[in-house]
């Protein structure tokens, strides 16, 4: 069975774009691999956090990672802070990365731009992304387009380590989802939803009340032509419904297409809150029915399990590197 790993950071809103872009794959994954599932707060430091805020979304992301389907039965869901190989590997596979391969990130320039103090933290951010993954020997890793580059780093780091020390690191490949993998802005439909617009009406929360969704869906940016049709290039807003609707509600697009021809974006609109606040109402159902005993208790078993994997590996590295081991 091949192994994934995957994490998301405790920070903001979880929306249906992370749901639809990676999350709702993972339900998928835990079926048929060996599945990490990590909440890496550890990330989330790289700019600065309150730290009752953090740890609070912590916990809120344990529970919507239940709340959607994951079974910790089947997969391990656990915090990255709280398995100290993570840090530790970081710092070792820093002494073998290049200044000049960090400098390159894609991510780091765009989010250091402009600014006059940036953390190192944000500058080595890679190198700690790399040991999530190498710890567990993972052999796929569900990526973004923009976690691309971050990706081909490990496997440049995992190979080098490698051809060093001798066969240490499984190489992962990236994971990337074909289909919903851009649920887009609904006030702005040529943006990605995320986390950080500033516009909230902008994206859909998974915790989101029924009469927010509404507010959100019937308030989204469309056009002037009133004509149901899935053209992204033309037509982004409603285009961007149309996916939307169809990955809630598992029905084509050509078949929506044909569903509302000659309808109004109104009907259209109103359709989609009833088929959106019936999906996130089993999950929210779900989510508010876990009491944080439970998600501690859920978390603890998934360190222990991930830690018996990490430290393995860890200790591997170490040894290989020279450092005194007993």
């Amino acid at each position: 069975m091949k192994r994934v790993l995957s994490g998301v950071q405790p920070t903001g809103d979880i929306h249906i774009g992370n749901y639809v872009g990676a999350m709702m794959h993972f339900v998928e994954l835990q079926q048929d691999h060996e599945c990490y599932f990590c909440i890496v707060d550890l990330h989330a430091l790289t700019v600065p956090q309150d730290p009752e805020e953090l740890r609070n979304k912590t916990y809120e992301l344990a529970g919507i990672y239940l709340a959607i389907g994951l079974d910790p039965e089947k997969s391990t869901i656990f915090v990255q802070s709280q398995v100290s190989a993570h840090a530790e590997l970081a710092w070792l596979l820093s002494c073998m990365a290049y200044f000049g391969e960090l400098s390159r990130m894609t991510q780091f320039k765009d989010k250091s731009k402009g600014k006059e103090n940036v953390s190192v933290g944000l500058f080595t951010y890679p190198v700690l992304m790399a040991a999530d993954i190498l710890l567990y020997q993972a052999d796929y890793v569900p990526v973004g387009n923009d976690q691309k580059q971050h990706l081909e780093l490990t496997r440049d780091l995992a190979e080098r380590f490698n051809n060093r020390f001798g066969e240490t690191f499984v190489l992962p490949e990236p994971l990337i989802a074909d289909v919903g993998a851009r649920i887009m802005s609904l006030t702005d439909p040529t943006k990605k939803m995320s986390k950080s617009d500033a516009d909230e009406n902008g994206r859909i929360n998974l915790l989101d009340s029924p009469d927010v969704v509404k507010k959100k869906i019937m308030r989204a940016i469309t056009d002037s032509e009133s004509v149901i049709r899935y053209d992204p290039e033309n037509k982004p807003g409603v285009s961007n419904l149309l996916s939307l609707y169809s990955v809630m509600s598992g029905l084509s697009i050509p078949d929506l297409e044909k569903k509302y021809e000659g309808c109004g974006y109104g009907i259209l609109k109103k359709d989609l809150v009833d088929v959106v606040n019936e999906k996130l109402k089993a999950i929210q159902d779900m989510y508010y029915g876990f009491s944080r005993g439970e998600l501690e208790m859920i978390l603890r078993k998934g360190r222990e399990k991930a830690e018996a994997v990490a430290e393995k590996t860890l200790h591997d590295v170490k040894s290989k590197m020279g450092l005194v081991m007993f």
